[in-house]
Order: structure tokens, then sequence, then C-alpha cells
């Protein structure tokens, strides 16, 4: 989930007015890499100076696909949250939890689960795509087709109004919004808040080598953490223009991965323009599109690296710090879990 900076999507619902509520996070599966930095790290860091943010480990939902390797799990939340800090997150400003160490969450979502069918949860266009990706077929785990479910749980749990998505997660905002909508009709008042969806201008980015997604799965990543040598040898991997075979040859910018990726980093956005202007009328050659591409790179992830670095050497200051979010975090879960028993008359003494 990501924040941009600034959004044309249409909300899904229309957040309450007054002060705003973030829920954002990631799954630890593997450190994060350039994608997750454009998609969602540099605006959380913008946005935890406005709002109310929580930034969520989401560990429990990791293993609904990793229960044959959940020390990749356990061993990356602590990554992750390096990450996090070395792009300038704030804990002081910033909520960073653990979601499995919240276990009103995973009772708000027993709750939801009577509130949602299975034939709803299949329907959702979200968990229809990653099931294909993944090749379950009809080979579901449970915990894995009920994610929506969860996902309600994890942001009616903070009464976040803002949850920053990708364009493919619209449905699971959407769905999420029904549950809400579904349990204030059962309690007949407004406990739980609607949210709404938003979208960053900056897209996806594309893999180095091309294809759609950058995923650590794919090894097609930068990671934030790369050494100076690893960055190096990705740019001299990244896709170009296939069609572009001489230096004097016109180039194609449409899928254009190096200058995809200066589209975003690049903070000279006039000296990019003419680069640009100069490659699709021909004589520049790849080479020098990517000694810029590099030189950017490696300005922009240096400082982070160093930090990241830095922070690493006391990883008990980390988990520290973990534990301390995630205690405030349940102090917030803990007073939504009370309010919808309540309602549901679960409340006994």
């Amino acid at each position: 989930m990501s924040l941009p900076e600034q959004s044309n999507t249409e909300a899904v619902a229309t957040a309450p007015k007054g002060p705003q509520i973030i829920l954002t996070g990631d799954r630890p599966t593997g450190p994060l890499h350039l994608g997750h930095y454009v998609g969602s790290l540099r605006n959380r860091v913008q946005y935890q100076h406005e709002y109310k943010q929580f930034i969520m480990l989401a560990d429990s939902q990791a293993l609904t696909d990793n229960m044959d390797d959940t020390n990749k799990v356990h061993r990356n939340v602590v990554e992750v949250a390096l990450d996090y800090l070395a792009v300038g997150i704030d804990p002081a400003k910033s909520t960073i939890l653990i979601q499995s160490q919240i276990p009103e969450l995973a009772e708000l979502t027993f709750y939801y689960l009577n509130m949602v069918t299975v034939a709803r949860l299949e329907r959702n266009p979200t968990v229809k795509t990653e099931i294909a990706l993944r090749g379950f077929e009809r080979d579901i785990p449970a915990g894995f087709l009920t994610y929506p479910a969860s996902q309600a749980a994890d942001i009616s749990a903070f009464k976040a109004t803002l949850v920053p998505v990708g364009e493919d997660q619209i449905p699971m905002i959407e769905q999420t919004n029904e549950i809400v909508r579904r349990f204030n009709r059962i309690a007949d008042k407004e406990i739980l808040v609607e949210c709404k969806a938003l979208v960053p201008d900056i897209g996806r980015l594309p893999g180095i080598d091309g294809k759609a997604k950058m995923s650590k799965s794919l090894g097609n990543t930068i990671n934030l953490g790369s050494s100076a040598a690893e960055i190096t040898a990705a740019v001299k991997k990244v896709y170009t223009d296939p069609l572009h075979l001489r230096v004097e040859d016109p180039g194609h910018l449409e899928g254009n991965v190096a200058f995809i990726y200066l589209d975003a980093f690049d903070p000279e956005k006039d000296k990019l323009e003419e680069m640009k202007a100069h490659y699709v009328r021909g004589g520049l050659g790849d080479s020098i599109v990517k000694k810029r591409l590099e030189l950017v790179l490696q300005e922009m992830l240096a400082p982070i690296r160093a930090r990241r670095e830095e922070l690493a050497q006391d990883k008990g200051h980390i988990m520290q710090m973990l534990k301390e979010g995630t205690l405030r975090a349940r102090e917030v879960a803990a007073q939504t879990a009370d309010e919808v028993k309540a309602a549901l008359g679960l409340s006994y003494f």
C-alpha cells in the first residue's frame, strides 16, 4: 500500500472531515526496492508530517502464501523496518507496528468473515488475479482467500480514512467499505468508518528487465540497500529500446525502462527532457542514457544505504522501536475491538 503525492483517482468513499488517519504497510518477505520507494516510501515520509500514520509490517498476511518458509517472513521484519528508517520514516511521527502482535486484528477478522460470502471473496478481482498468478487453482489457502476480511480488520481497527493503494488494490478497499457499511447497519450506529482509496500518480515501476512488475521473486529489482557495485551491475541490465540498434537511429521512449526510471528519480527535469528529445531524433546511445541513470541512482541511494548500515549495527534498538509502536497501535485496535464486541452483544463482564 502506498500514498500518492497527489491523485486524480476518484475516491471509493468520501473520507470524514477532520483529522485524517492513514494505514499503509508492506508484507515483510524481502528487502524493499525502488518500486516501493516510488509507490509508497517517499510519500510516507512526506505525509507523516501532515497525518496520523500507521505503517504495518503485515507478517501474518505474508504467511498466507509463505507457510513453507516462515523464517523468511520473520527475518525480514527487521530488514523492512531498516528500510523504513533509512529513507526517513520517523517512528516518533509514524506508528510502525507488527501485525501478528496485535491479536485484536485477528479477532476482528473472525467477526467480519461472517459478513461476507465465499462467493463474494472469490469474485474480488484482486484476489482472482493473485490466485491466478500463484497457480493455486482450487488449492487456495483459506487465509489467502479471506484476505479482504483481514484487510478490512486492519483498516477499520485504526479507523483509517485514507488507504494508499495501487489501482489493482482498489477492489480490496471497496470490499472493506462493504463490510464497514454492513457492520454499521447491524450495530444501528456509525462505529466503523469508511475509507478512501488513493492511487499514486506515478504508477508501478517495471522491473529492470522490462517486465510489468518489479518483483523480488523475479529478481528484477534494485534494492534500497544495494551496494554501489550492485547498482552498476543492475543498470547495465536495464531494458531500453530493442529497436535502437545504432546510435544514429531514432529511439523510442515507450516501454524504455531507463527513461521510466529517470522520469521517476532524475531531479534535473529540464535536462532530462532534452535527453529524451535527443534520443527520439537519434544520435544518443543507450550507454549515455544508462550512465546518467546510474549517476542518479548512486547519488540517491548512497545516503539511504549508509543510514541503513548504521542502523543495522543495533538491531536490538530496531526491535525496541517496533515493540513500542506495536503497543501504541494495539491500544487503538483494542478500543475498536471493544466497540465492535459491544455492538454485537459480546461484552459480558
